[in-house]
């Protein structure tokens, strides 16, 4: 992309951030038209910003056009705003109590099936080339596929995608109010259990971008020779966070023990970030293979946790809000986490600025520990006839 743009590192850099730069202070608005407008509404402005900027990127691959891609980019990072917190709300509008936690742990694969894909399909269709005409109509064969997919994707949910179904699936449904957009997030600056949830959340998070972005270069340092496993790391990274994901959601779904989990499985996260930081200097590749596997696992595995757990904590607020908010730690922690390990591997090297991460991860778990088991949804769903104080408080 550099040699064919003829731009930076850092301009090619910012294809990937504009995805943090823009969720940040856009969430809340997106938010707000979830809450005001529904769900299908939210959906369908995804899907069509996503089309809109997919096939501006396909008259994109000129070597002078690299401005039209970033414009391209720009719309479908702002797009994936609007669908990013879909999951949680569309699990509980949609499935009845028993299936919600899988449903929004499905939501979670298919982003990670996403981001697996987008670890291999580019290499493959757009390999390494000198000739610039070879690049650019590769580039524009990727473009165009993906603009075909999202053109697909666009026109089925127009059609098929309903905003709720006509009998409500539970009776957390049921009993859920109009929503007010200032007293949710006046609710949810007030929950001490949601805070420290938010938090410990966008620690994990921020903590597994940091390492996935650097995995390829601190590998590198100690297995020189083993380029294409490395290189293949990457992807089981998140091809075992896709099955910890689905694990974890038919956990809760069998259990309903959301705070039991989700710090069982935090801990696990912890306790491999800490191996993952050991592990790696010994010069074996295959010990740091199953390690990194199992810090995906958890450490992905945990994302569907935090969405349901979040969900339980603040019902009967809307899920697009909570999740929205988890999302929007999560970049933040990514931006900052990421920054701040660069800066410590090129000054100190991978053990501290490893370290660094896994001591971040003890706060995290010591912040999951306090959260409260306050499953208020789960109250609802059982059909309990008396509501919590802030419920009523919230909709006066």
């Amino acid at each position: 992309m550099c040699n064919h743009y003829s731009v930076s590192d850092q301009s090619v850099n910012w294809t990937a951030l504009i995805y943090c730069a823009s969720y940040i202070p856009l969430i809340l608005p997106a938010s707000w038209i979830m809450e005001k407008k529904g769900l299908r509404c939210s959906v369908v402005l995804g899907a069509a910003g996503t089309m809109l900027g997919s096939w501006i990127k396909v008259f994109a691959t000129p070597r002078d056009l690299f401005w039209l891609l970033m414009i391209g980019q720009t719309i479908v990072a702002c797009s994936q705003i609007f669908i990013l917190s879909v999951p949680p709300r569309l699990a509980t509008v949609w499935f009845g109590s028993q299936e919600v936690s899988r449903a929004c742990a499905a939501g979670v694969f298919g982003n990670q099936l996403g981001i697996a894909l987008g670890f291999q399909v580019p290499t493959l269709l757009v390999p390494m080339s000198e000739d610039h005409n070879l690049v650019a109509k590769n580039l524009q064969i990727l473009f165009g596929v993906v603009a075909g997919v999202t053109s697909v994707v666009f026109i089925a949910i127009l059609l098929a995608f309903r905003e709720k179904p006509s009998r409500p699936p539970n009776k957390g449904q049921l009993m859920e109010l109009p929503s007010d957009y200032r007293n949710t997030m006046r609710q949810l600056a007030t929950n001490s259990s949601y805070l420290l949830l938010l938090i410990s959340y966008g620690i994990n998070t921020g903590t597994f971008y940091a390492v996935s972005t650097l995995l390829s270069q601190v590998s590198s340092k100690y297995y020189p020779d083993e380029g294409s496993r490395i290189g293949f790391l990457g992807f089981m990274l998140v091809v075992a966070g896709m099955l910890g994901s689905v694990v974890c959601g038919i956990m809760l779904d069998k259990t309903k023990k959301f705070k039991e989990i989700t710090l069982i499985v935090y801990t696990m996260s912890m306790i491999c970030m800490f191996a993952y930081t050991f592990v790696l200097p010994l010069g074996h590749v295959w010990p740091l293979f199953y390690i990194a596997l199992a810090l995906g696992f958890f450490m992905t595995g945990y994302l569907p946790l935090g969405f349901e757990f979040a969900s339980e904590l603040t019902y009967p607020e809307h899920e697009n809000t909570s999740a929205g908010l988890l999302n929007a730690a999560a970049q933040l922690f990514g931006v900052l986490f990421t920054s701040a390990a660069t800066e410590l591997l090129g000054r100190f090297g991978d053990c501290p600025a490893n370290l660094a991460l896994s001591g971040a991860m003890v706060i995290g778990t010591i912040m999951t520990a306090f959260c409260k088991s306050d499953l208020r949804r789960q109250r609802a769903f059982a059909g309990e006839s008396q509501t919590l104080p802030s419920v009523s408080l919230a909709r006066t």
